[in-house]
């Protein structure tokens, strides 16, 4: 499993990871597309944008292995700004390629595209 260095651990002040700290033996958690809802939680909410914010940061529009990101918070996302970047697409790998559908994260999350053009 590759360890994204560099990339935030958390959500300060918060229990939202975004990384997980070593593999499962049994194998990579199943990435589902999760459907998120309007009554979602203000800390939930800040949560999504911090991460897609820290992908961007990180990634920028290049393709990047699922590696250590976390499951959970990587499926809130993922069909939608976040999506795979070859197919045959494997949910249950670590070494699954994704990608940040650049469109769609600025019209979901415009503050964390803030300055950048």
């Amino acid at each position: 499993m590759l360890k994204h260095r560099g990339f935030p651990g958390r959500l300060p002040g918060t229990d939202h990871q975004f990384v997980i700290r070593r593999a499962n033996p049994k194998g990579a958690t199943r990435l589902v597309a999760r459907e998120r809802f309007r009554d979602r939680s203000p800390a939930d909410r800040r949560a999504d944008l911090a991460f897609i914010a820290a992908l961007w940061d990180h990634f920028g529009e290049e393709p990047f292995e699922r590696g250590n990101l976390d499951a959970g918070r990587l499926s809130w996302l993922l069909g939608r700004e976040v999506v795979p970047a070859v197919q045959p697409f494997d949910p249950e790998s670590y070494q699954a390629l994704l990608r940040i559908d650049v469109a769609r994260a600025r019209a979901a999350f415009p503050e964390a595209f803030e300055g950048e053009e």
